[in-house]
């Protein structure tokens, strides 16, 4: 299993657009992906869990992946937070 912890930075955090990136990106591998705030778990394949744990700016965030593809899920998950989704900072 991969985990990683790390902090939303875009303006609007994980809502619409940007969760809609994040669950796109998520469904392109195999592993099981969870993304967790606040003792809240959520599939990150899942656009409705996305949005429910309310993950705004600022926010920490744990992604956890297990299954053959689980460190390149980490890795693309991680790039695209970073990147602050496509979105200017």
């Amino acid at each position: 299993m991969q985990e990683l912890n790390i902090t939303i930075r875009n303006k609007v955090g994980l809502h619409a657009r940007p969760a809609a990136l994040f669950v796109k990106a998520a469904k392109g591998f195999k592993s099981k992906i969870l993304v967790s705030k606040d003792n809240r778990v959520a599939d990150a394949k899942s656009i409705l869990n996305v949005l429910t744990l309310g993950a705004g700016q600022g926010a920490n965030v744990t992604l956890r992946a297990e299954g053959e593809d689980e460190a390149d899920a980490i890795g693309a998950l991680k790039d695209l937070i970073e990147s602050n989704f496509g979105e200017p900072e």
